[in-house]
């Protein structure tokens, strides 16, 4: 491990530009308010089109910004216009929060001190843009949080602090997020608190122990049914709620949310086969063993519990999935 070192000593109150775009950062922006540190600006993507008119919509952390009265920047592009926008702020330290763009040198040089970012991985697992989906879809026990000092590789920089959870039965991607965006705040405030005082040795990451959570994308929602029980699941939970994991029924795609083990594995007959409706949903097979589904989404309606779904949809036992 290797101390911090430096001619001046980290500030206890860094003059901080914070870096941040979708819901997961804003628990951190909205603390470093709270505990009153100076945001020289907020830096946020665009406002992007959404929903079925195509409104542009701001990013939750603009939303928040806005609230607080704080400078907006939103630049299409990390360029040197944007740079030159950064140098005169004089900032201390860049705070990056899933902002949504890698940040080149010359941005992150433009502070003091650089810039921190929270990871939502123990590091070196699982670099890149979905960390939080991949340790469920590969079932993993526990994953956690990193706050790094930045460099201009892929979630490559030196280690500050981290904190490990559990990963809880059932859990979902969506409900992992919410719980690693809610421990942030307490982790970024610990770092920095750290930082000022001294206590805080920085370590380099060791790359021989590097996975990567690659970005994911709607295609890749596509149940394989042949799959064991135990992957399937994961990757249920791991694309909920987004991109979501799919099926097909009589040509109409069905998104499945919420999965279960069905118990002890039995001989499986046929890969996506619905076996039974239980109190807990629908059990289909897979390769090996057998998975409950408990919500079930057509195309451009609700997701709902198995039992309403089936009131106005033809499935039943001894239909497969899949075809």
């Amino acid at each position: 491990m290797e101390k911090l070192s430096s001619s001046d000593l980290f500030p206890s109150m860094p003059k901080i530009i914070f870096m941040g775009t979708p819901q997961f950062a804003v628990p951190t922006l909205r603390s470093l308010i709270h505990e009153g540190y100076d945001i020289l600006s907020v830096v946020t993507q665009p406002d992007r089109p959404k929903g079925r008119g195509q409104k542009l919509t701001p990013s939750p952390v603009k939303i928040l910004a806005e609230e607080n009265s704080l400078t907006i920047l939103q630049p299409e592009r990390l360029d040197d216009s944007f740079l030159n926008l950064l140098l005169a702020f004089n900032p201390d330290l860049l705070i990056v929060v899933a902002f949504g763009q890698i940040i080149p040198g010359k941005v992150l040089s433009s502070a003091k001190w650089g810039g921190i970012n929270i990871h939502a991985s123990l590091l070196p697992k699982y670099r890149g843009s979905a960390p939080i989906q991949w340790a469920i879809i590969n079932n993993e026990k526990k994953t956690g949080l990193t706050t790094m000092f930045m460099d201009e590789g892929l979630d490559t920089g030196p280690i500050l602090m981290q904190q490990a959870v559990d990963i809880l039965e059932g859990e979902t991607a969506g409900n992992l997020h919410d719980r690693l965006s809610s421990l942030a705040p307490g982790l970024l405030i610990k770092t920095l608190e750290g930082l000022a005082n001294g206590t805080i040795k920085k370590r380099k990451q060791d790359n021989s122990l590097a996975t990567y959570a690659s970005k994911l994308t709607k295609d890749q929602g596509l149940i394989n049914w042949s799959w064991t029980a135990e992957r399937l699941c994961g990757w249920i939970r791991g694309l909920d709620p987004w991109p979501g994991a799919f099926t097909y029924y009589n040509e109409k795609m069905l998104k499945l949310f919420g999965c279960s083990l069905a118990g002890k594995e039995q001989t499986v007959s046929a890969p996506g086969q619905i076996k039974f409706l239980t109190e807990r949903g629908l059990e289909v097979e897979t390769g090996k063993g057998s998975i409950i589904i408990e919500e079930i989404q057509a195309p451009g309606k609700k997701r709902l519990p198995v039992k309403e779904f089936l009131q106005g949809s033809k499935l039943s036992v001894g239909k497969i999935l899949g075809k």
